[in-house]
């Protein structure tokens, strides 16, 4: 069944507005008055509902009273520096695909991407885009939180509320993060994934100093996109 977002559902009657899912649903879809779809919110709540109207600017659905939320047994957090050219869209993708929650666009002192405000806002907006995308297209009943860019520094100070905070990178002392999920219970995890260049030692050094640890992805050097994905789908496949 084909599904929709809206921010926040609340009543019975329900308005689409949003031009792209409009269009999706009147020019792709073909959907008509009568047909049943699911709505799903921000906060993982899902609807059975039934086109009621179909105008120009806006979708009317009616929604059944039964809702489902479903849970997810871990949170996990990827905070990944911003690749050259559009990978991060593939990134973003490809994440919520995974069941990310949240995903962090991080500037460290390695990366090229040289990007001023209009910019990162123009990104951000195409990031929750592809995101909301993603989500719809894998049946996931929420979205994840796709969080302004921010620097490296900062997401490392605020990252007390996590009970596992992974660091990998290319070089020291570092462990493997079958090990490391093996031997304890987690629910709230946090990945940074640096940049092709690697961390630079004070940015690992900082890291350390909050207490991530260090861990090894294997013996091959790994593409941003590539350890993303790579290390989302392990910690996914293996704890969920």
């Amino acid at each position: 069944m084909h599904r929709f977002y809206i921010e926040k559902i609340e009543g019975d009657d329900i308005k689409l507005t949003d031009d792209a899912q409009l269009h999706h649903i009147r020019d792709v879809l073909h959907l008509k008055v009568g047909d049943a779809v699911i709505i799903f919110d921000r906060a993982g709540h899902e609807y059975k509902a039934t086109i009621a109207s179909i105008a120009k600017k806006q979708v009317e659905l009616t929604l059944a009273p039964l809702k489902t939320k479903r849970n997810q047994n871990i949170k996990l957090t990827i905070a990944c520096a911003i690749p050259k050219g559009r990978y991060m869209d593939d990134i973003i993708d490809y994440l919520t695909q995974l069941g990310v929650e949240r995903i962090i666009p991080v500037l460290t002192d390695r990366v090229v991407v040289k990007l001023d405000t209009a910019a990162i806002q123009n990104r951000l907006l195409r990031w929750r885009k592809i995101a909301q995308s993603a989500a719809q297209q894998c049946q996931r009943s929420n979205i994840p939180v796709i969080s302004p860019v921010t620097n490296i520094k900062d997401v490392i100070s605020d990252s007390q509320d996590f009970d596992l905070k992974l660091i990998p990178h290319l070089s020291g002392k570092r462990r493997l993060i079958k090990n490391i999920l093996s031997k304890g219970s987690y629910k709230n995890i946090i990945v940074l994934i640096g940049p092709e260049g690697d961390f630079t030692p004070k940015e690992v050094s900082l890291a350390l100093h909050n207490d991530f640890t260090p861990v090894s992805l294997g013996d091959t050097v790994l593409r941003v996109a590539t350890a993303a994905i790579a290390v989302a789908s392990y910690i996914k496949f293996t704890l969920d």
